[in-house]
Order: structure tokens, then sequence, then C-alpha cells
């Protein structure tokens, strides 16, 4: 298999040894050169990652890269194999490994991120806008209706499938980029972003996170998870702080 694994990074750090991993520095336009590929060659649009954030390389990868299976990962954040070593570098899941779980399945994807008490559509109004969703299904309603069951019952759960990372063979990231980049950039024309704080104008980011389900649902898409591992120390107390003043605020 011919497997390329872009790693989006927008600052010098140190990458996974397996040459299936190409570093990827996103939102390289107009950006001093860190030692990494940039996202603004070839097709692409590296302007637009302070909205849209590791979607840039995605979008680079799918016009740009020539594999059989592309796939994203973030700098901090690498699907991880079985290996049991001290050091998380050499956990990162390598080629074989991603080959033995792409023989059952097209699609690689993390694990579920559960909010248990927050259903998708709420952890996102309360974290950010709710018309972000809101205008995403009226565009849904309007160019492809047959997604929009898949999008309700996701937006019911309390979990799904985040950080847009993935795995996928070729031929399913060139049907799934096509609908998702079309949908957002039609999502881009009409919000009004001016308002948003720095980090809520990502919002093409965050909404992307909750729409990859609704197409794997929508199309029956047959898909295998991978744990994920964070390269550094996550403060869960903060952040779950921060989750229950965001709901009960």
């Amino acid at each position: 298999m011919n497997i390329k694994i872009i790693v989006a990074a927008h600052k010098p750090y140190q990458m996974p040894k397996d040459n299936i991993y190409l570093p990827l520095h996103v939102g390289r336009e107009g950006k001093s050169d860190i030692g990494f590929q940039g996202d603004n060659t070839g097709e692409n649009i590296s302007e637009k990652n302070v909205n849209y954030c590791e979607l840039t390389g995605l979008y680079w990868a799918w016009k740009n890269l020539d594999a059989d299976y592309i796939g994203l990962a973030h700098y901090r954040r690498h699907f991880v194999g079985n290996k049991h070593c001290k050091d998380k570098w050499e956990r990162i899941a390598g080629k074989d490994e991603i080959e033995q779980v792409l023989q059952n399945a097209d699609v690689i994807l993390p694990p579920k991120r559960n909010y248990f008490i927050e259903t998708t559509y709420n952890q996102y109004a309360h974290a950010h806008h709710a018309v972000d969703l809101d205008t995403a299904r009226e565009i849904l309603e309007e160019k492809s209706p047959k997604y929009l069951p898949a999008f309700d019952s996701c937006m019911k759960r309390t979990s799904g499938h985040k950080f847009n990372m993935l795995i996928m063979k070729r031929e399913l990231l060139d049907d799934y980029c096509t609908w998702l980049f079309d949908l957002l950039f039609e999502l881009e024309e009409r919000l009004d972003i001016s308002a948003y704080s720095a980090n809520d104008k990502r919002v093409f980011g965050f909404v992307s996170e909750r729409l990859l389900d609704v197409w794997i649902g929508t199309n029956q898409i047959e898909y295998r998870e991978m744990p994920v591992l964070f390269m550094e120390k996550q403060n869960w107390v903060l952040k779950t702080g921060k989750f229950l003043r965001r709901k009960f605020k």
C-alpha cells in the first residue's frame, strides 16, 4: 500500500520517523519557513488557515499528493499501534500496523470523543456559535438533503469522531473532500464571522469535525478505530472545568 499521512504543524516539532508521515506546515502562506513542506504549493487554500485550521493541510493533500491512502494527523496527536514502549514516539503507528488495519476497512478514524452530558449540537453551541451548525444544516437541506437524517442524528448524539484525524482510501477521500469543501466554502459565504473571537474564527475547522460522521453515516462507510496518543500532557481538570462552565453558564 502506498500510504501518505500528513502531520499538520505550524511550528518546528519532533516528527514520526516512518516515511509514510509527511510533516506539513499548514498556513504556510506569508509565514517564515520552519523546515517542513508548505501547504501553499500547487492547488491550495493556505491563506484560509486562520479559519480552516488543519483543513488547509487536508485540502493540499487531497489536491497534490499521489497515494493509495491519504491521512491527516497533528503534530501533537497521532494514531498509535500496539507497541508497549515508554517512549511515546516509538508508539506511533507505523506502516505495517496501519496496513494491517486497512485490510479490514478502507477508513481509519480516532476513537469517538464522548461528552456524556451534552449532545454534539449543545456542546458546540455552548463553546462557539449555534448559527454555524444551523447554517450548515440549511446548506445541506438545499444542496444535499440525503445527508439531513444523519446530520440530525449526529447532532443528538453525545459522542463523535473529532480532531479531523483520518486515514482514507484515495477514492473515498476524493468523495469526502469534494462534499466537505463544497459545503464549507458555501458556509463561508453565508456566515458573518467579523465579530467572532480569534478562537471562534476557526469555525470551519470546528464545523468539519461535526460533519465527518454525517458523511460516514450517510454513505455507510465501514471504518476501524485506532487509539490516539497526545504527545503533550493534557490538563483534564482545566478542560473539564471549562466544559462545565460553558454548559451551566
